[in-house]
C-alpha cells in the first residue's frame, strides 16, 4: 500500500508553506514521507505556476511599511497581486510585510538583475575581470567573472538575495512559493529604504 500522509504532517507542511492542504497532501504522498523533499516538490511547483502567470496584469496589491530601530530605518514597498481578493489576504500581507522587513535588513540596491543599469554592469565586469589571475584561458576567465557577477547579485538584488528569515530561500522563491499558494501572479514593483541621517 502506497504511503498516506497523516493529517498533522500536512497541516504541518501547510503552516511551512502556505500551500493548499491538497497539494500538501499530493507532495507528501509523492515524496513518500519525507517533509524536506515534499517542501522542495511544492517550491518547483510554485516557481511553475509563477512562469504560467508571468504574463497577466498584477495591478492590485498593498504597500507594506516597515519601521525598525527605534524609527531609525523605515521602508516601503509596493507588492503587486492580480485582484483586490488576494491583496486583502492574511498571507498575502504577511509576505509584503516580510519583503519590506527583508529590505531593511539587508538593504538591496536593485529590484532584480534586469534593473541593474547597463553601465553599473560593465564597471562590475571590468573590475572583476581586472582581478582574474594572469594566465587563466578567456574561457575560464570569464566563467571566473561570471561567477563573481552571480554572487555580485545575490548580494545586491532582492529578488536574489537569500530571505533573512530562512536564508535557504530567496526571495524570489519566496515570491514563487506564495504564486503557488494564492495562485496569482505576485510581484514586487517597487521599494525605498530611508535610513536615520542618511
Amino acid at each position: 500500500m502506497s504511503y498516506q500522509p497523516k493529517a498533522d504532517e500536512i497541516k504541518a507542511l501547510r503552516e511551512e508553506t502556505s500551500a493548499p492542504m491538497m497539494d500538501c497532501r499530493k507532495a507528501l504522498i509523492e515524496a513518500e514521507g519525507d517533509s524536506a523533499k515534499a517542501k522542495a516538490l511544492l517550491l518547483e511547483r510554485g516557481a511553475a505556476q509563477a512562469a504560467k502567470k508571468a504574463e497577466r496584469v498584477a495591478n492590485e496589491g498593498t504597500v507594506a511599511s516597515y519601521i525598525h530601530a527605534g524609527g531609525k530605518i523605515g521602508v516601503l514597498v509596493e507588492v503587486n497581486s492580480e485582484t483586490d481578493f488576494v491583496a486583502r489576504n492574511p498571507k498575502f500581507a504577511e509576505l509584503a510585510r516580510d519583503i519590506a522587513m527583508h529590505i531593511a535588513a539587508m538593504s538591496p540596491q536593485y529590484l532584480d538583475r534586469e534593473s541593474v543599469p547597463g553601465g553599473v554592469l560593465e564597471a562590475i565586469r571590468d573590475d572583476f575581470r581586472a582581478s582574474v589571475p594572469a594566465g587563466k584561458s578567456p574561457e575560464v576567465a570569464d566563467r571566473i567573472v561570471e561567477g563573481k557577477v552571480n554572487k555580485w547579485f545575490e548580494e545586491h538584488c532582492l529578488l536574489d538575495q537569500a530571505f533573512v528569515k530562512d536564508d535557504a530561500l530567496s526571495v524570489g522563491d519566496l515570491i514563487n512559493a506564495a504564486i503557488g499558494a494564492l495562485g496569482e501572479k505576485i510581484r514586487v514593483r517597487r521599494f525605498t529604504k530611508y535610513a536615520l541621517g542618511e
